[in-house]
């Protein structure tokens, strides 16, 4: 029996690893894009991704069937979600901490982009995700790239270490 238990152990270890692998970068990079960072120096965001990853290793035998990444992003989207919520309110900005292009959009324009645009998220499923309305969610992601592609007048770029005016 107790055999039974070590290679079951074993065997979901190696599982998880494999997972790890494949996943944990893009992972990452999804976290590092919510939270504004820069990729080099993002503590942040691996803090993310640990808590994710750990959630998903917990629950990795009851999700059989499930795809891992999916639950990984989904925790990694509700934590920032959540951790955002408490830190700037609900839509507030961020602090000056934050570098990048993704720093002049709220957390939930964050959010919203990243799962839409670079995960590929359907709109139904961040609305279902968000418990936003499916209009909520597209007006959203409309008017975080519209202040993308429009940043305001005056404003200054981060390019690496520099910044450059606009």
């Amino acid at each position: 029996m107790r055999e039974r238990h070590v290679a079951q152990d074993v065997r979901r270890a190696r599982e998880f690893e494999a997972f790890v692998a494949g996943a944990a970068a893009r992972l990452l990079h999804a976290a590092t894009l919510l939270t504004a960072e820069d990729p080099r120096d993002n503590p942040h965001a691996r803090r993310l991704l640990a808590s994710a990853l750990a959630h998903t290793y917990a629950c990795w035998d009851r999700s059989r069937g499930d795809d891992p990444y999916d639950r990984a992003r989904q925790y990694l989207a509700t934590r920032f979600a959540r951790g955002a919520w408490h830190q700037y309110g609900a839509l507030g900005r961020p602090g000056p901490s934050r570098a990048g292009a993704l720093a002049r959009l709220s957390p939930q324009e964050r959010l919203i982009l990243v799962l839409r645009l670079y995960e590929g998220v359907a709109e139904e499923q961040a609305a279902a995700l968000l418990g936003l309305s499916q209009e909520r969610v597209r007006a959203i992601c409309d008017r975080a790239i519209t202040t993308l592609l429009h940043p305001p007048r005056g404003a200054a770029t981060t390019i690496g270490a520099k910044v450059v005016p606009s």
